[in-house]
């Protein structure tokens, strides 16, 4: 009984869980649902700029709210937009949490030369968010975690060694063969739809190139393998970027 319970807990999320997204037509693991997943999104905007640097006005803050009003417009999603400007130069990153709250940092911004390669980053995050990621990774920790729950059940009689090191090894199974490679889908899909979103919004998707040409030359070195890794390996995303570029161009 104490295994059934559990197990059928799992089947049942399994079963109940998956839809199909809207925007990349793939099957998603969904435990949550999209009004939760945007007052997630929400508190953890409040929380963040709570303890930021936000740069409210000028030229700069504008052109984030700009780019990123012009490409959300595209999306057709009726999310509450926002488009943030976090005055932080060491921090070459920039991020969107579910419903469509985004962050950029002065430091990336720094490195961009145009409009159109500002358009890269702020749509690839719009694609996280449009796609659901952030629902989906919630999901798939929810799941996983039931799944050891089930492991731990099976070894209960064994000794706490035993138990540990089972904990232990199905625990790097699953973020090296489940959570790893889903966060690296999510990126080339970010990737691909980002571009997608922009090319519609008037921007140059060429600019992928260039911009992630800049990021592989400050990473050179530095980049873990990709199967260790949350996010594809550089190079592999500029290729196929500029693939789907020169697909776009043509239409």
């Amino acid at each position: 009984m104490r295994l059934a319970l559990p197990a059928s807990g799992l089947v049942l999320a399994l079963a109940a869980g998956c839809i199909t997204s809207d925007v990349t037509g793939r099957r998603q693991l969904m435990l949550v649902s999209q009004d939760e997943e945007i007052e997630l999104g929400a508190q953890a905007w409040r929380e963040t700029l709570a303890g930021a640097k936000v740069v409210a006005s000028g030229a700069a803050a504008e052109r984030v709210r700009r780019v990123g009003g012009a490409i959300a417009a595209v999306t057709g999603k009726n999310y509450q937009w926002e488009f943030t400007l976090v005055d932080d130069p060491q921090t070459v990153n920039a991020f969107c949490l579910p419903g469509g709250k985004v962050a950029v940092y002065s430091g990336i911004l720094s490195l961009m030369r145009n409009d159109d390669e500002l358009a890269v980053v702020i749509g690839h995050e719009i694609a996280h968010a449009t796609c659901r990621h952030g629902g989906e990774r919630i999901s798939q920790n929810v799941l996983v975690n039931m799944g050891l729950q089930v492991a731990d059940l099976l070894v209960a009689n064994r000794s706490e060694q035993v138990r540990a090191l089972t904990n232990g090894a199905l625990g790097m199974g699953a973020s090296l063969g489940v959570l790893l490679p889903y966060s690296r889908e999510h990126e080339y899909e970010a990737d691909e739809h980002g571009l997608r979103y922009m090319h519609k919004a008037g921007y140059d998707p060429h600019a992928a190139e260039a911009f992630w040409g800049t990021m592989l030359k400050l990473s050179e070195g530095k980049e873990p393998p990709e199967f260790t890794s949350t996010h594809p390996a550089t190079a592999n995303r500029i290729e196929r970027m500029r693939a789907l570029a020169m697909e776009l161009k043509k239409q």
